[in-house]
């Protein structure tokens, strides 16, 4: 059986592994929950993704490479400008930036004034945990139907992501379960009410 990492070219193959060695500095998430976003993606044909926490690009190349097979786009926020730099060069390299929109900023801030007409089918929000509630409600008027928000450390970090578990769960709109990967990954969807 084949790895979804094995599949890429070989310059993305190194990339990727050689950021997988600063994981902690970075807080990058694992290679298994970048795996299972990517088969996620691609299986659901999803075509719109934000990204709060680019940090060295990590996950925005796994996010990419899977959007290319969509056919979609990516747009991903950070707050440090180092981290941001080395994001884009990692795209470049990776052959992912022509479908990758950077924002740089408080993504709160940003999230806050995306136009209403701003659509996506997956978020995934891995920066500040105690602003996860926060980021849930201003994705949200944007998720569509059907959507989904993917949220990291959830395990890892439980009692910072509390009151944003809690308003997950407790939201008629979502269906969310808590997958066992490393750190643990929330996955909420977007119910379709008209169904």
């Amino acid at each position: 059986m084949t790895n979804i990492i094995e599949t890429f070219d070989n310059t993305t193959q190194e990339i990727l592994k050689s950021l997988e060695l600063t994981q902690k500095e970075f807080w990058n998430i694992s290679r298994t929950t970048a795996e299972f976003m990517y088969n996620l993606i691609v299986d659901g044909n999803i075509q719109s993704v934000i990204e709060v926490g680019t940090s060295n690009g990590y996950s925005g190349i796994w996010l990419g490479k899977a959007l290319k097979k969509t056919g979609g786009k990516l747009t991903t926020i950070e707050f440090y400008d180092k981290r941001l730099d080395i994001a884009k060069e990692n795209f470049e390299k990776c052959q992912v930036a022509d479908i990758i929109t950077t924002k740089k900023g408080d993504a709160a801030t940003i999230l806050e004034h995306l136009p209403d007409n701003y659509k996506v089918d997956f978020a995934f929000v891995d920066a500040n945990k105690r602003q996860y509630v926060d980021f849930f409600r201003l994705i949200d008027p944007h998720l569509i139907p059907g959507g989904y928000i993917a949220c990291d450390n959830v395990i890892s970090h439980a009692a910072k992501v509390q009151t944003f578990l809690e308003a997950i769960e407790n939201n008629p709109d979502y269906e969310n379960v808590v997958l066992p990967l490393p750190a643990g990954l929330s996955l909420g969807k977007k119910l379709n009410k008209n169904m």
